[in-house]
């Protein structure tokens, strides 16, 4: 994943462009690329990786099987983009809260950014990272493997901001950062599975709160 330090800038807004691609019969078609990309991306977000079909995707992004070859690669190509475009857009709520000047504050705005992406979603709910490809068959075991590294990324940047929280007194002393930061990313992962099944905007912040009881004094 794409997570930045307290210093670093996220990806900033993406160019929008018109892409050409010539169909079989000689003709020039349009599209918007980004526009295109961002219909993939509610797709995959909606049925994971092996549930989108091309036809679903085609369909979604108002071009034919020839033309997304083209313009993105073969499925799984386009899922990465896709997942790029997922993690600098709706997911950028955890960049900015790393930045957050307490690790505490940094964990309550990973909590409360969720909760708001959750917001007016009626078809894609949870979060792409975790049940994108969660379990699969072989032929999508290189995303799963991705997804599962992605993950992994939340959890050592986690580590690493509790460690400076420790450092700079901000954190006890002897503070178990490693575990701390898996607690994290697991309240998390909890927070999009319910999210997913049905969980009301109420109801994740509340689950969130208690979560938050925990936080080492």
């Amino acid at each position: 994943m794409k997570v930045y330090g307290a210093g670093d800038a996220g990806q900033g807004l993406t160019t929008i462009f018109l892409k050409e691609i010539t169909v079989p019969s000689g003709r020039t078609r349009q599209f918007d690329v980004d526009e295109a990309l961002d219909r993939a991306l509610e797709v995959f977000w909606a049925r994971g990786y092996e549930g989108a079909t091309l036809p679903e995707l085609t369909r979604a992004m108002g071009i034919n099987r020839p033309s997304l070859y083209a313009a993105f690669g073969n499925k799984e190509q386009l899922f990465h983009k896709a997942l790029d475009r997922y993690q600098t857009g709706p997911m950028s709520f955890l960049t900015e809260a790393l930045r957050k000047p307490t690790a505490r504050a940094v964990v309550e705005a990973i909590f409360s950014g969720f909760v708001r992406m959750q917001r007016d979603r009626d078809k894609a709910r949870g979060c792409l990272v975790v049940s994108g490809a969660l379990a699969c068959g072989e032929e999508a075991e290189a995303v799963r493997r991705e997804l599962a590294r992605l993950r992994q990324a939340i959890v050592t940047a986690l580590r690493e901001r509790f460690e400076r929280a420790v450092q700079d007194g901000d954190l006890p002393a002897g503070t178990d950062c490693a575990t701390l930061a898996r607690y994290t990313a697991t309240v998390l992962n909890g927070l999009a599975v319910q999210s997913a099944s049905g969980a009301t905007e109420k109801e994740l912040r509340l689950v969130s709160a208690l979560a938050m009881q925990a936080w080492p004094s």
